[in-house]
């Protein structure tokens, strides 16, 4: 073979090889950012590039996915002079590869320096009880401050988190305490106000059972005097009726003397300390008298008989005095014949 074959072969392989390799694919959310002559020349995105070889160069990969940097604890102090540890966590995203290339150097450090004196900025302002109710707008504040600026370093931060927040010992011991008492105070109100609810609850249904017993009492008494006033118009009605049925019948003076006897009767049953002795008993003893033998002989004529009346003098009549303490004479009395067997009325009466 020839020599001078041998060495277009060989420069034919390196020229294939040099082209072969200044072509270039950017994955998916990647940038490239290409010098030419050490000057920014141009940004790759997602796709094929032909690099010029000897002129151009690839000066950095910047990934354009969001990222996720934990930071190391940093110490801060209160307003009320109280030092903690603080750690944070930053989002943030590359929004410009030139800007984040050429912006700043090493920006990841960049951006924990400038988050650690936001930080103790913010953290100087508040108290402690302040700084551990207060993540939220902590967080926003920072991420402000810090979005602003990493700005002109092409880096978008999304989120910043404050992952833990590490008081002294002593205030934990304190905090815990607190809590404890917070605890066991809400814990007694809420027996207290649970007893409260109870005696509430407990007096308002004596109250309703009261006021029902009362209601059932009234209806009690108001049925009791219903009924009381029913039978009391049924005695009288019955007792008018019988009256009127009396009068109907047109019963002779011997029936109505019997019957006045039968009511001495039960007046005179033992029970009462006085008895008070009609005017005419002993027109009723006689009367009595006579059915009796009219009884006993078995001759009971029921013809009408003449009676001898005899009208006793006004002298004679012994006036009553009623409770009201007036003086009543009673009526002369009927005098009609005794018989033998009929007792003296004098001794029924009351000395």
């Amino acid at each position: 073979m020839q020599p001078w074959l041998v060495a277009f072969i060989i420069i034919l392989a390196i020229v294939i090889a040099i082209v072969v390799g200044n072509i270039k694919v950017v994955p998916q959310a990647n940038a490239f950012v290409i010098e030419r002559f050490g000057v920014y020349f141009t940004t790759w995105h997602t796709g094929l590039h032909v690099k010029v070889p000897f002129i151009d160069r690839i000066s950095r990969k910047v990934s354009l996915k969001e990222q996720v940097v934990d930071f190391e604890p940093q110490s801060v102090i209160t307003k009320d002079n109280v030092s903690m540890q603080i750690d944070t966590v930053v989002y943030f995203q590359i929004t410009d590869p030139k800007l984040y290339t050429y912006g700043v150097e090493r920006p990841i450090m960049a951006i924990e320096n400038l988050c650690a004196t936001t930080l103790r900025n913010i953290i100087g302002e508040l108290e402690l009880d302040n700084t551990l109710t207060s993540r939220d707008n902590i967080n926003d504040r920072i991420r402000e401050k810090l979005d602003e600026a990493t700005d002109p370093w092409g880096i978008k931060v999304k989120r910043v988190e404050l992952k833990n927040i590490l008081p002294p010992r002593e205030i934990q011991v304190a905090m815990e305490k607190q809590m404890k008492a917070e605890r066991e105070r809400r814990a007694k109100i809420l027996d207290a106000e649970g007893a409260k609810t109870s005696q509430i609850l407990v007096a308002e249904g004596e109250k309703e059972a009261a006021i029902l017993r009362a209601e059932a009492v009234k209806e009690t008494k108001i049925r009791e005097a219903q009924g009381e006033a029913e039978a009391i118009l049924a005695v009288q009605k019955a007792y008018a009726d019988s009256l009127k049925m009396l009068n109907e019948a047109s019963p002779n003076d011997k029936v109505i003397a019997l019957k006045s006897l039968e009511a001495f009767q039960k007046v005179a049953d033992g029970r009462a300390t006085k008895i008070i002795i009609p005017s005419d008993i002993q027109n009723m003893a006689g009367l009595a008298a006579t059915l009796k033998e009219m009884v006993v002989d078995g001759e009971i004529d029921k013809s009408p008989k003449p009676v001898k009346e005899q009208i006793s003098p006004v002298s004679q009549r012994r006036p009553h005095i009623d409770n009201t303490g007036s003086v009543n004479t009673p009526p002369p009395s009927v005098q009609r014949p005794v018989s033998p067997n009929v007792p003296n009325p004098n001794m029924f009466r009351n000395n």
